[in-house]
């Protein structure tokens, strides 16, 4: 897809958001209580669909009932945007039953992370929409200043053009620029040969995982690389990769992805590490579809607003 992405139209105090499970349940109550409570001090109202407290299983609904949700929030005019409730697993499972000529005929704003990589993906793919890789409601009370910061300014139209991100470790230096891509590492290895995965040429690539050991991640990055994924990239950004709340060896575990990458990732392209996207407290709201510029000098991310359309 090489034609300009349409960004959704911003969103104003007061305006309603709407809330759903697109794959997992909720599994701790206070965090969703603690999220909505959020939302609402940011200035919006919350609409809730489909099935939203705990689960017995590990999906929220059936796939019927979870795609009916998410069509009943994007049809219903009140609604400005979607904001997923958690990820899990799920997404997979209902991305070929979504409406895709009901998608593109009200454009609206799709926000989450891990899971909901598909939906990200398969909306820049098939409804020509910029989305927002970015926190969940059971993650914002989380995420810290930064990633609500941003998350809310993307929703209101606040596009901060230059974002220099505190920690960032140059692994290779360059300029890279391209399409923003990507998410959630596991995720976007399940969606390799479907007719939901993006093209990656050109692309500047972000990923993220959590509570994978390195021998699952050295595979998965091993079968990126062999299906030819990193050649043809522009940039590479590592997020946060964590293997579940040991800080030494998380330490560990991301000096072993970073070896790793650089080993498999083809010269040519910038390669950053420790970029605050992920699992954790840092989760900075990013516009998935949007042109960026890598700029190693000064370790700044350049979005370049031109390159979409605004509704």
């Amino acid at each position: 897809m090489t034609e300009r992405l349409l960004v959704p139209p911003r969103l104003r105090r007061g305006d309603t958001i709407g809330l759903f499970c697109p794959a997992g349940s909720v599994r701790d109550i206070r965090r969703l209580h603690a999220g909505i409570k959020l939302i609402k001090e940011q200035g919006f109202e919350v609409k809730l669909c489909g099935a939203h407290g705990p689960s017995s299983g590990y999906l929220a609904d059936s796939d019927e009932q979870r795609v009916a949700g998410l069509h009943r929030l994007w049809h219903d005019e009140e609604v400005k945007a979607l904001l997923a409730i958690r990820g899990g697993y799920g997404c997979l499972r209902i991305v070929a039953r979504l409406d895709w000529d009901l998608l593109r005929r009200h454009p609206k704003f799709l926000i989450g992370f891990s899971d909901v990589t598909v939906l990200l993906s398969a909306l820049g793919q098939q409804a020509g929409l910029v989305t927002l890789h970015g926190p969940m409601v059971t993650t914002l009370s989380d995420s810290g200043e930064e990633g609500i910061h941003s998350l809310f300014g993307l929703l209101t139209g606040r596009f901060e053009e230059h974002l220099r991100c505190q920690g960032v470790e140059i692994l290779r230096e360059g300029m890279g620029q391209g399409r923003l891509i990507g998410g959630n590492l596991t995720t976007l290895v399940h969606l390799l040969g479907t007719p939901w995965e993006s093209s990656w040429d050109g692309c500047v690539l972000v990923i993220e995982d959590t509570g994978e050991s390195m021998y699952r991640i050295d595979r998965m990055l091993t079968q990126l690389a062999l299906a030819g994924r990193l050649e043809g990239l522009a940039g590479l950004l590592l997020g946060e990769f964590d293997g579940g709340g040991d800080t030494t060896a998380d330490l560990r575990l991301q000096e072993a992805v970073w070896s790793r990458v650089l080993e498999l990732a083809p010269a040519g392209y910038p390669v950053w590490a420790g970029f605050p996207v992920g699992h954790g407290k840092r989760n900075l709201a990013l516009p998935l579809g949007m042109e960026v510029v890598m700029d190693s000098s000064n370790a700044s991310l350049h979005l370049l607003t031109g390159s979409v359309v605004f509704g």
